[in-house]
């Protein structure tokens, strides 16, 4: 027996049955499309998770003191960590971020707030190409301008590629964020007195921080996963960083390395600096979403 409810309206009042709308095409049709919805997150998330289960499965066991005190051992040998290439990799990161950080969001302050028309199109437009560039073309980059020119690999090198490839990340965030900005934020501030320079520095930039600050994090997160570029600018060392100038090891590089040897003291080693690859893909990620949590304006 059908459920009849009254539906009164400006289009007339009468009985409608339930049931017979939850099985109307249109209610099949809407639930259809969520299931099948349904199903397409879950096999766009199952690689993600596939992916951090192996890598979790395969690099867990190689966790202990000694990888982040320790240099890897020689070829064949067990035992030993990476601690040179995690103090390798955050030193070109470092680099990296000092170098595009500055660049980018004063490339985006100009575009958000000076270049109108055809220019800031055009620059735009060159951003996105740059965004597309593969990696290893921004190493054979440094390597032609830095590493020939200075006679060696270095940490600088490697820092200055890694900074090509945020670039546009941070550029078209900050970008974006700028744009967000209510333009009433920036009239108030010129009605009080403030010059185009005091309102952009003490206004507009401070009431885009989160949106700025998730670029960098996202930015950072691609440049920590490169390897190329390294291969080219940094190449590798199984030492102690001897300075900013040398031969500097990398978490990527060594993956690279290690996971080709047929030897199983490496492979571990391997797996254990993928594993500490994702978790600061994943750290920057988590900061990104905390300074976004804060809304812009």
């Amino acid at each position: 027996m059908s459920t009849t409810v009254e539906n009164s309206n400006s289009f007339g009042s009468g009985p409608v049955n339930l049931k017979k709308s939850k099985s109307s095409p249109r209610a099949i049709f809407n639930i259809g499309m969520t299931i099948l919805a349904g199903a397409c997150l879950a096999i766009a998330l199952l690689p993600l998770f596939a992916v951090l289960f192996y890598v979790i499965s395969k690099g867990a066991a190689s966790i202990n003191l000694n990888l982040f005190t320790k240099l890897p051992p020689p070829p064949g040998l067990s035992g030993g960590g990476v601690a040179n290439a995690i103090i390798g990799t955050l030193l070109t990161i470092g680099i990296a971020t000092l170098i595009a950080v500055p660049f980018g969001v004063l490339a985006a302050v100009y575009l958000s707030e000076f270049s109108r028309g055809e220019m800031a199109r055009w620059i735009r437009f060159a951003t996105n190409v740059l965004s597309g560039v593969p990696s290893i073309i921004a190493g054979v980059f440094a390597y032609g301008l830095l590493v020939v020119t200075m006679g060696g690999f270095s940490a600088v090198a490697g820092g200055a590629a890694l900074s090509v490839l945020m670039l546009p990340t941070i550029i078209r965030t900050t970008d974006e964020a700028l744009q967000i900005v209510p333009q009433d934020i920036r009239w108030a501030s010129v009605g009080i007195g403030a010059s185009n320079y005091q309102t952009i520095l003490r206004v507009v930039i401070p009431a885009a921080i989160p949106a700025i600050l998730t670029g960098v994090t996202l930015a950072i997160a691609r440049a920590a996963g490169e390897t190329a570029p390294l291969i080219f600018t940094a190449l590798n060392s199984p030492f102690w960083p001897k300075g900013l100038f040398e031969p500097t090891p990398s978490l990527s590089v060594l993956v690279y390395n290690f996971a080709t040897v047929p030897f199983k003291g490496q492979q571990d080693l391997a797996w254990a600096a993928s594993l500490i690859l994702v978790f600061l893909v994943l750290l920057t990620s988590v900061l990104s979403r905390l300074a976004t949590r804060r809304k812009v304006y």
